[in-house]
């Protein structure tokens, strides 16, 4: 048996392959709440086969959307809104259902990417003020954000927590906080745009202190055995900016403090970034971590991993204890199918599909439980 499709555990969630679909953003809410679209999407994708399905980024107060179309979860409306979506995926399916709450700090209040993307004027009717580490805009050109005070910082700590418990009552199966891509966690963790000389700004340790302190918060809040993981940019691309090195203090302090995983990604807090795109271009990150964490939580690689052979080859040479497929999931939702019928494994599928097994793979499709 091929290593991509036998069990991993998150803490006390149990996933039957290694294959995770990491959040991707469909900018389509309505005032936070999921729609039809959501229903749609997310139920396709449970009919993919993969061992995991993180929800897109999901707000944990208003000022924290990328766009006004994200989906939030700061009131029971949202939460009602997500309830059909979730028992849609569930009467087909038995995948497990992660959510990613997020909040975008000064990175919110952006068009959607089909809209030309950006941040928002301020004189624009979507437009609203938004909040980071520091007085700095992403780009030059963009709004400033306000320097968040020490109450601010409470609030959104309550923030996460209160999505948390939705999330929980929801029956989410995980949480994955997002520490990544430039948004309100990084912006904290990153000297370039950390500029604060209180307890949250200067040294790595005080940089670090919100991220560990809204995990600490949103665990304390849930079951001991809730599985909460973290999303980090293991390095801005730019020098002088968040590296390896304190991505790898940061991976070990989440481990000591009850991270359940650590999802892999890099860059998006600065517009200098050079990334060195390319098959697998994130995967060293996510080595090095895994390789410092020593078997203390598991690690997803993600990345430009669009090939069965490949995204196997990262676990034999244990690279990553799991990986994200993203963008080649969105665009080939049966990917785990093909990547079990490439390597001569088999896949859960609902009993409606079992007879579009291709000729001379027979036992490829194996009927999925039912919760």
């Amino acid at each position: 048996m091929h290593s991509l499709f036998t069990p991993v555990r998150f803490d006390s969630l149990a996933l039957a392959n290694r294959i995770v679909i990491p959040p991707m953003c469909m900018y389509s809410a309505q005032e936070g709440c999921a729609t039809s679209w959501h229903q749609m999407h997310y139920g396709n994708l449970a009919q993919s086969g993969a061992g995991l399905l993180i929800l897109e980024a999901t707000a944990v107060e208003a000022r924290g959307r990328i766009s006004a179309y994200d989906l939030g979860l700061w009131n029971d409306a949202q939460a009602q809104a997500l309830q059909p979506v979730l028992a849609h995926i569930r009467q087909f399916s038995a995948m497990p259902v992660c959510i990613q709450l997020a909040h975008a700090g000064r990175k919110a209040s952006c068009a959607r990417p089909w809209e030309g993307g950006g941040a928002l004027p301020t004189d624009h009717p979507k437009a609203w003020p938004t909040i980071s580490a520091s007085a700095q805009g992403f780009l030059p050109t963009d709004p400033l954000p306000a320097s968040a005070t020490l109450a601010d910082i409470a609030d959104i700590k309550q923030a996460f927590v209160d999505a948390a418990v939705r999330s929980h009552q929801l029956g989410l199966d995980a949480i994955e906080l997002h520490a990544a891509h430039g948004y309100l966690l990084h912006q904290f963790l990153s000297p370039l745009s950390n500029h604060r000389d209180d307890a949250y700004g200067g040294s790595l340790e005080n940089r670090m202190r919100l991220t560990l302190e809204v995990l600490d918060a949103v665990r304390s809040a849930l079951p001991a055995d809730y599985p909460v993981g973290v999303r980090i940019s293991a390095t801005d691309w730019v020098e002088g900016g968040w590296d390896v090195v304190q991505s790898t203090a940061l991976a070990q302090a989440l481990a000591a403090h009850g991270c359940a995983f650590l999802h892999v990604s890099s860059a998006a807090l600065h517009p200098a970034q050079q990334i060195p795109i390319g098959p697998g271009y994130q995967v060293p990150l996510a080595e090095t971590l895994r390789r410092a964490l020593n078997g203390s939580m598991p690690v997803i690689a993600v990345g430009l991993i669009t090939d069965a052979h490949q995204a196997q080859a990262i676990l034999d040479a244990g690279q990553a204890d799991a990986i994200g497929v993203a963008r080649a999931m969105l665009y080939n939702p049966r990917w785990p199918w093909e990547a079990a019928r490439q390597l001569g494994a088999s896949v859960t599928a609902a009993p409606q599909y079992l007879r579009c097994e291709p000729h001379g793979s027979k036992g490829l499709l194996q009927a999925a439980p039912t919760r």
